[in-house]
């Protein structure tokens, strides 16, 4: 193999194989990444905006029996620090997220062994109906794949019955490092690599849209890094003509303050920021069927996401008005609305505010600027 053929034909969007992957990971020069990359992005996405979200992650409950050696959000049922979050308090929360110019919630939670099917239905109808404007872009694989073994169902059915109840979209969640050496290792509770990848074939089928993720930097080798972008990018090649698939990928590096996987084997977060830019433009490489590559902001911090606009990513996601499982493992990283433009037009862009499908959306004239507690 020789690097620069190989950077030749990903400038071609032609398809590179795992080996070829791992080749430029170990061999091509950061600049040279950084520079096809961005080459890439610019044909890809041709106005040259950078895009970002205004959303609230809330949780839907704490309780899971996953058992993730990563996640300190967590509580066993039971546990005295356990809940299900209240109506009021979705309301509460949805109406402050309009407040401060955002559209949407990501509903997440765990795999509680008591919420079944209904629960989620029930709920998506009733926050349609009081908030019939509200975006839900909620759960993952992981928790389909539970709810569908709770009740017996498929994938399919599950999420269509989601869908009818006012699911818009379906986060990447749960995706770590897909093969399943790694996730007996670090998340052995939640579903396989290749359920995780049929619950997306059936999300495309129904065309609700989708992203996908990379949780990196613990226990995979370099390998299995690019096996998973190499199944993401098969999966998005099997998605019906003109549905939406992936409409991003967002890769991020483990987080480690507290979790059983430093307390219990060591494991740290060594990712440099060198490394974090290698991995969006490698991204931006091996996948040239996915449109939008994400900056993880919350993790890496603001210059170097910033940096990753020049390799590759063309999206810094959302503020996060509130956002609890990934911080509780120690990502310090905070943005108001404000804030999160001012760092785009600092790295050269002009920010253009959008919604899950990658729409873009007015500023709202009357935006109230969130107030960092946390």
């Amino acid at each position: 193999m020789n690097t620069a053929d190989l950077l030749q034909r990903a400038s071609r969007f032609e398809v590179l194989s795992i080996e070829e992957g791992v080749y430029l990971y170990h061999n091509a020069p950061t600049a040279d990444l950084m520079y096809v990359a961005n080459q890439l992005r610019k044909k890809q996405v041709p106005h040259g905006k950078v895009t970002w979200q205004i959303d609230r992650n809330v949780n839907t409950t704490n309780v899971c029996i996953a058992n993730c050696k990563f996640c300190n959000f967590f509580r066993r049922p039971g546990h005295e620090d356990s809940y299900i979050t209240d109506i009021e308090t979705y309301k509460q929360k949805i109406e402050e997220t309009f407040r401060f110019g955002g559209d949407q919630l990501l509903l997440q939670g765990g795999h509680h062994p008591d919420l079944g099917l209904q629960f989620y239905v029930d709920l998506f109808k009733q926050l349609k109906g009081l908030y019939p404007a509200l975006k839900l872009h909620s759960l993952g694989p992981p928790e389909i794949a539970h709810v569908a073994k709770l009740e017996n169902m498929s994938h399919i059915d599950v999420l269509r019955a989601m869908k009818e109840a006012g699911l818009d979209s379906l986060p990447g969640a749960g995706a770590e490092i897909l093969n399943d050496r790694v996730r007996r290792l670090i998340s052995k509770g939640k579903c396989g690599g290749k359920e995780w990848l049929d619950v997306m074939r059936a999300a495309h089928q129904l065309n609700l849209p989708t992203s996908a993720t990379m949780m990196f930097g613990h226990v995979e080798t370099i390998e299995e890094r690019f096996e998973h972008l190499v199944w993401i990018r098969e999966v998005q090649s099997e998605k019906p003509e003109g549905h939406y698939g992936f409409t991003a990928f967002i890769p991020w590096p483990f987080q480690d303050d507290g979790t059983l996987l430093r307390k219990v084997r060591g494991i740290t977060n060594n990712i440099t920021g060198d490394e974090y830019i290698r991995m969006i433009a490698l991204s931006r490489i091996m996948l040239p069927n996915v449109k939008n590559i994400q900056a993880s902001w919350l993790t890496v911090g603001k210059q170097v996401a910033q940096l990753c606009l020049n390799a590759g990513a063309n999206d810094f996601g959302s503020i996060m008005i509130e956002e609890n499982v990934v911080s509780a493992a120690g990502a310090p990283h905070r943005f108001t609305a404000q804030g999160i433009q001012d760092s785009i037009i600092a790295a050269g862009f002009e920010p253009q505010l959008r919604n899950q499908k990658y729409e873009w959306r007015e500023l709202p004239a009357q935006l109230e600027e969130q107030v960092i507690t946390y």
